[in-house]
């Protein structure tokens, strides 16, 4: 694996670290993304807990511990 540096954790190469950052961009520049950060810029971050937009359209608050222990539950490959 690659070395690994600041901004390039998964040790990609430079032309995939280069073709990842396009595709988060462009996801994150999508209209309903826009949307969604506009929202959560609105109700506000807190530091115990994480904002989610559910399939079914409200917005839930999930324990920052709960929905970053996703390996627990066996969501991680």
């Amino acid at each position: 694996m690659a070395n690994r540096r600041p901004g390039n954790s998964q040790g990609l190469s430079p032309v995939a670290l280069r073709n990842k950052r396009a595709r988060d961009k462009a996801a994150a520049m999508t209209p309903l993304r826009k949307k969604r950060k506009a929202e959560n810029q609105k109700i506000g971050q807190r530091s115990d807990s994480d904002l989610h937009h559910t399939p079914g359209g409200p917005i839930t608050r999930t324990s920052i511990a709960y929905n970053r222990a996703t390996h627990t539950r066996g969501e991680v490959g």
